[in-house]
């Protein structure tokens, strides 16, 4: 079979994704994650009687912390197939991806397994985010005089 056949034949059985749909379901799930996230910082902040800063604390290590228990289960990368982006983008997303690192190197000890792999995916979220941070906190400096 030459190259080109097999190319067609590839083709005709991939699957098509819809890219409309997906990108519905995932601004559909990410607003739920917006909302739960919105609901966790009112119940922190009314019955714990903590305020708004410290119930968005709490908040983010919720979602964190739900995010991990559900990779350590296997239910995370079953709904990231269906919900695409809208899970993967958020904070649960960055914590999938540390936990799920750090479930496949465990075998591989605390330090060279553990430590040096969980953050191979996530390491560059952090590098970029901190760069990108400087960079804008630069350029606010510049625009404003830090007068805001």
């Amino acid at each position: 079979m030459k190259n080109e056949e097999y190319q067609k034949l590839v083709k005709k059985y991939t699957p098509k994704e819809s890219r409309l749909f997906n990108g519905i379901v995932a601004f559909i799930i990410g607003g739920i994650i917006g909302v739960l996230g919105q609901f966790l910082i009112e119940f922190y902040s009314k019955y714990l009687e903590i305020s708004t800063k410290d119930a968005g604390t709490f908040m983010i290590i919720t979602l964190i912390f739900i995010g991990c228990l559900l990779t350590c289960f296997g239910f995370f990368d079953k709904w990231v197939n269906f919900a695409k982006a809208g899970l993967f983008i958020p904070i649960t997303g960055f914590a999938h991806s540390m936990m799920s690192a750090a479930l496949d190197y465990k075998k591989e000890g605390l330090v060279t397994g553990i430590g040096a792999s969980m953050l191979k995916l996530a390491g560059s979220v952090i590098i970029f985010g901190v760069v990108s941070a400087y960079v804008f906190g630069i350029i606010r400096l510049l625009l404003f005089g830090g007068n805001i």
